[in-house]
Protein backbone atom coordinates (compact mmCIF):
# COMPACT_ATOMS: atom_id res chain seq x y z
CA UNK A 1 0.00 0.00 0.00
CA UNK A 2 1.08 3.24 -0.78
CA UNK A 3 1.43 6.20 1.68
CA UNK A 4 -0.49 9.71 1.11
CA UNK A 5 0.80 13.05 3.01
CA UNK A 6 -0.11 16.44 2.72
CA UNK A 7 2.60 18.75 3.90
CA UNK A 8 3.38 22.33 3.74
CA UNK A 9 5.70 23.44 0.68
CA UNK A 10 9.24 22.92 1.16
CA UNK A 11 11.81 24.68 -1.35
CA UNK A 12 12.89 21.49 -2.19
CA UNK A 13 9.78 20.90 -3.83
CA UNK A 14 10.19 23.36 -7.09
CA UNK A 15 10.87 21.48 -9.27
CA UNK A 16 7.77 18.64 -8.81
CA UNK A 17 5.79 21.18 -8.86
CA UNK A 18 6.30 23.40 -11.94
CA UNK A 19 6.59 20.11 -13.85
CA UNK A 20 3.09 19.00 -11.62
CA UNK A 21 1.38 22.57 -13.20
CA UNK A 22 2.88 22.94 -16.16
CA UNK A 23 1.39 19.08 -17.13
CA UNK A 24 -1.70 20.51 -15.11
CA UNK A 25 -2.48 24.04 -16.22
CA UNK A 26 -2.37 24.72 -19.63
CA UNK A 27 -2.28 28.93 -19.71
CA UNK A 28 1.22 29.83 -20.95
CA UNK A 29 0.77 33.31 -19.98
CA UNK A 30 3.97 34.79 -18.29
CA UNK A 31 2.05 36.09 -15.00
CA UNK A 32 1.01 32.41 -14.77
CA UNK A 33 4.59 31.25 -15.00
CA UNK A 34 5.03 28.37 -12.07
CA UNK A 35 8.16 29.97 -10.26
CA UNK A 36 6.64 33.31 -10.25
CA UNK A 37 3.48 32.12 -8.77
CA UNK A 38 6.16 30.14 -6.24
CA UNK A 39 7.64 32.69 -5.45
CA UNK A 40 4.75 35.25 -4.67
CA UNK A 41 3.01 32.37 -2.51
CA UNK A 42 6.12 32.14 -0.71
CA UNK A 43 5.93 35.97 0.66
CA UNK A 44 2.30 36.14 1.37
CA UNK A 45 1.06 32.98 3.63
CA UNK A 46 3.67 30.30 2.51
CA UNK A 47 2.05 28.39 5.32
CA UNK A 48 -1.02 27.76 2.93
CA UNK A 49 0.95 26.33 0.41
CA UNK A 50 0.70 22.68 0.42
CA UNK A 51 2.17 19.33 -1.13
CA UNK A 52 0.64 15.87 -1.65
CA UNK A 53 3.16 13.47 -1.55
CA UNK A 54 2.92 9.64 -2.46
CA UNK A 55 6.11 7.68 -1.82
CA UNK A 56 8.52 10.67 -1.42
CA UNK A 57 7.19 11.90 -5.10
CA UNK A 58 5.22 15.09 -5.45
CA UNK A 59 1.53 14.40 -7.02
CA UNK A 60 -1.01 17.59 -5.97
CA UNK A 61 -0.78 20.90 -4.37
CA UNK A 62 -3.39 23.11 -3.37
CA UNK A 63 -2.46 27.36 -2.31
CA UNK A 64 -5.06 28.87 0.12
CA UNK A 65 -5.31 32.51 1.31
CA UNK A 66 -7.56 34.17 2.94
CA UNK A 67 -7.98 38.12 3.47
CA UNK A 68 -9.64 38.68 6.77
CA UNK A 69 -13.07 38.67 4.45
CA UNK A 70 -12.70 35.33 2.76
CA UNK A 71 -11.17 32.79 1.82
CA UNK A 72 -9.61 31.32 -1.33
CA UNK A 73 -8.37 28.76 -3.32
CA UNK A 74 -5.63 28.71 -6.41
CA UNK A 75 -3.87 26.01 -8.06
CA UNK A 76 -5.71 22.51 -6.78
CA UNK A 77 -3.82 20.00 -9.00
CA UNK A 78 -3.60 16.46 -9.11
CA UNK A 79 -1.62 14.69 -11.18
CA UNK A 80 -2.97 13.36 -14.05
CA UNK A 81 -2.13 9.05 -13.07
CA UNK A 82 -3.34 9.61 -9.78
CA UNK A 83 -6.84 11.77 -10.46
CA UNK A 84 -9.78 9.96 -8.58
CA UNK A 85 -8.67 8.78 -5.62
CA UNK A 86 -9.22 11.09 -3.05
CA UNK A 87 -5.79 12.61 -3.20
CA UNK A 88 -7.54 16.28 -4.33
CA UNK A 89 -10.36 16.03 -1.61
CA UNK A 90 -7.65 15.29 0.60
CA UNK A 91 -5.87 18.64 0.28
CA UNK A 92 -9.22 20.71 -0.22
CA UNK A 93 -9.84 19.33 3.47
CA UNK A 94 -6.44 20.31 4.46
CA UNK A 95 -6.64 23.61 3.32
CA UNK A 96 -10.09 24.40 4.46
CA UNK A 97 -9.22 23.48 8.27
CA UNK A 98 -6.23 25.92 7.87
CA UNK A 99 -8.58 28.97 6.96
CA UNK A 100 -11.52 27.88 9.36
CA UNK A 101 -8.80 28.07 11.83
CA UNK A 102 -7.45 31.60 10.45
CA UNK A 103 -11.56 32.51 11.07
CA UNK A 104 -12.11 32.59 7.59
CA UNK A 105 -15.94 32.16 7.21
CA UNK A 106 -16.32 30.98 3.50
CA UNK A 107 -14.37 30.59 0.58
CA UNK A 108 -14.31 31.15 -2.58
CA UNK A 109 -12.63 29.67 -5.97
CA UNK A 110 -12.64 29.99 -9.57
CA UNK A 111 -13.13 27.31 -12.05
CA UNK A 112 -12.90 28.08 -16.38
CA UNK A 113 -16.69 28.19 -17.06
CA UNK A 114 -15.93 25.20 -19.49
CA UNK A 115 -13.90 22.79 -17.33
CA UNK A 116 -16.74 20.77 -16.34
CA UNK A 117 -15.08 18.31 -14.66
CA UNK A 118 -13.61 19.98 -12.44
CA UNK A 119 -16.78 21.93 -11.49
CA UNK A 120 -18.02 18.53 -10.47
CA UNK A 121 -15.27 17.68 -8.26
CA UNK A 122 -15.99 20.91 -6.18
CA UNK A 123 -19.58 20.58 -5.96
CA UNK A 124 -19.23 16.96 -5.00
CA UNK A 125 -16.85 18.61 -2.09
CA UNK A 126 -20.24 21.33 -1.36
CA UNK A 127 -19.05 24.10 -3.26
CA UNK A 128 -21.88 25.59 -5.13
CA UNK A 129 -21.76 27.56 -8.97
CA UNK A 130 -22.32 31.36 -7.21
CA UNK A 131 -24.35 34.14 -9.09
CA UNK A 132 -21.22 36.38 -9.85
CA UNK A 133 -19.18 37.82 -12.43
CA UNK A 134 -15.90 37.50 -12.08
CA UNK A 135 -13.36 40.60 -13.01
CA UNK A 136 -9.79 40.94 -13.72
CA UNK A 137 -7.04 43.42 -14.45
CA UNK A 138 -3.99 42.39 -14.94
CA UNK A 139 -1.58 45.47 -13.04
CA UNK A 140 1.97 43.75 -12.76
Amino acid sequence: MTAFRIREYEEADEAAVSSLWETTFRDGSPRNAPDRIIRQKLMTQRELFFVGVLDSRVISTVLGGYDGHRGWIYHLAVHPEHRRAGFGRELMQTAERHLRALGCPKINLQVRTDNSGVVAFYESLGYAVEERLSLGKVIG
